[in-house]
């Protein structure tokens, strides 16, 4: 597993573990939930993307 791919899995759940925390406070149209919300689904992505490369590099 590449350096990259740690980092993204570590930055993934410590959103996760952010977003849940602020839903629970405010409510989930708010401006700091929608903009974790966001920063999770690209590092979803930017992950989702580096596994495919990788498989289809092999």
């Amino acid at each position: 597993m590449s350096a990259e791919e740690r980092f993204l899995l570590n930055e993934i759940e410590n959103s996760r573990k952010k977003m849940l925390i602020l839903a629970k406070e405010k409510p989930l149209f708010s401006t700091e939930v929608v903009e974790i919300s966001q920063y999770l689904d690209y590092l979803l992505n930017r992950y989702d993307t580096i596994k495919t490369e990788i498989i289809d590099a092999s």
